[in-house]
């Protein structure tokens, strides 16, 4: 690049430095390139303030480059392409004495425009956790400052080293580095994307969409058609989600109003899915979950724990309490006259638990049937407390399904239980507390119980 400074032809300067003239025509574009558009980032004159937001943030860096003289801004990075001499190729020749300097302007340097302003709402604003926060970004300040390596870092974050090094790459400072203020100010910038939808305006793919919209065929297989269809032509692509978005949110791009009944749901907005752990109580008191009961209760090694569900007879219209005593299997049938409401299964309950001594009033393990909505005020009469099962999991009551699976061949499905009275209810409780258990050793329920009673 000297050479052609001094005034050499391309064909002089490339045969000088011993490269071909196809390589040496490209660096000069190159050159010409750089000159005309001067990088902003290697100019000397930086706003300093650009990327820090308070006086004392990064205090030791600004000290510290305020304390440096100013140097000459570095020559643009294909300058570094030419080879220096004695490594291997041919030195290049001093430009001859009688050339005359060059009389160019020299380029006026750029300022590094001032950031977009990023309102502290947005800066505080938590989407997810798989962005990095602000905390975040304040310990791999720190920790670079530490000279700890990306690895490092990745470690005591949690994070995969590629994320560290993404972030470090793309939201550090030319001249001041990685600084956690500055990074998190160009993190929020960047998150936000004023993109126009690709079915905002008009054009081949907004007409390919709308005419399979019109088939009633669904955003997927319009999405997959289409690269199908047009397989050597990028811009004819769109996501699933973009033609629902478009179909959903007017402002993205608004396919409604050209197609009516578009979607086989006919639904004019979205359904939110909700994640199962965000599922809302079932009960204005709130439920234990049977996570939170104690050992001694899953190994059966206390007695006194029961379980409980309901048996419910023709068209859900009358029903039976049952209850189940964890370590004995005694059987416990609760009479529910007229209905099966939560205050007539929480009086039934109560009457029932009530004839038992206190060392047999452990606690109650229910699934979430909207029957034990007074649990609260069942556990407060009998100091019992009550844990609900998972949804959709019996198994977690075992000893009870099984007994309900006995009751049936007293009380069919389909018929009315309503016509059985307390006393028919005590009858057939007595004769499954008299059948021998192979998991009690041949022993009955009865006999359990009564050896419980007798110790006490």
């Amino acid at each position: 690049m000297r050479l052609r400074e001094a005034g050499a032809t391309q064909k002089a300067a490339s045969a000088a430095v011993g490269i071909n003239r196809r390589t040496g025509y490209d660096w000069d574009q190159a050159a010409r390139a750089a000159n005309a558009q001067p990088d902003a980032n290697d100019d000397t004159s930086i706003a300093y303030n650009c990327q820090v937001t308070t006086a004392f943030a990064e205090s030791d860096t600004m000290a510290r480059l305020a304390a440096e003289p100013p140097t000459a801004p570095p020559m643009a990075p294909v300058l570094a392409l030419v080879p220096e001499p004695g490594e291997g190729l041919l030195a290049a020749p001093e430009p001859p004495a009688d050339a005359e300097p060059s009389t160019a302007p020299a380029p006026a340097p750029l300022q590094l425009p001032a950031p977009a302003p990023v309102s502290i709402e947005d800066l505080e604003l938590v989407i997810d956790a798989r962005y990095l926060s602000h905390e975040e970004r304040e310990l791999i300040a720190d920790m670079l400052r530490a000279k700890k390596s990306i690895r490092a870092i990745a470690r005591e974050l949690g994070r995969s080293p590629s994320s560290i090094s993404r972030e470090i790459k793309r939201n550090s400072h030319p001249r001041l580095g990685y600084q956690p203020h500055g990074a998190q100010r160009s993190a929020t910038k960047a998150r936000a994307r004023p993109k126009p939808s690709k079915l905002a305006a008009q054009g081949p793919l907004r007409d390919a969409v709308v005419a399979m919209l019109k088939l009633y065929w669904s955003p997927e297989q319009i999405s997959h058609a289409l690269i199908k269809d047009f397989p050597d032509d990028p811009e004819m692509r769109v996501s699933h989600e973009t033609i629902y978005q478009a179909l959903y949110y007017q402002p993205r791009g608004g396919l409604k109003r050209e197609v009516d009944n578009a979607l086989r749901t006919g639904r004019t907005r979205r359904k939110k899915h909700k994640n199962p752990e965000e599922r809302t109580s079932r009960f204005r008191d709130p439920m234990i979950n049977i996570s939170e009961r104690p050992a001694e209760v899953e190994d059966r090694a206390v007695p006194g724990h029961w379980e409980g569900d309901l048996i419910t007879g023709a068209h859900n219209q009358s029903a039976i309490a049952t209850l189940v005593e964890r370590t004995t299997r005694y059987v416990m049938l609760v009479h529910l006259p007229g209905d099966h409401t939560a205050a007539t299964v929480r009086d039934g309950l109560i009457k029932t638990m009530s004839t038992l001594p206190a060392h047999l009033r452990g606690s109650l393990t229910w699934d979430q049937g909207v029957e034990m909505a007074k649990h609260k005020a069942f556990s407060i009469a009998t100091d019992m407390d009550v844990y609900f099962c998972d949804p959709h999991s019996p198994w977690q009551r075992g000893s009870n399904e099984n007994t309900n699976g006995l009751l049936r061949q007293y009380f069919p499905k389909g018929t009315d239980l309503s016509v059985h009275g307390p006393e028919e209810l005590e009858r057939v409780a007595q004769q499954l507390n008299g059948r021998p258990r192979k998991t009690l050793g041949w022993n009955t329920p009865g006999e359990q119980l009564r050896d419980l009673l007798k110790a006490s």
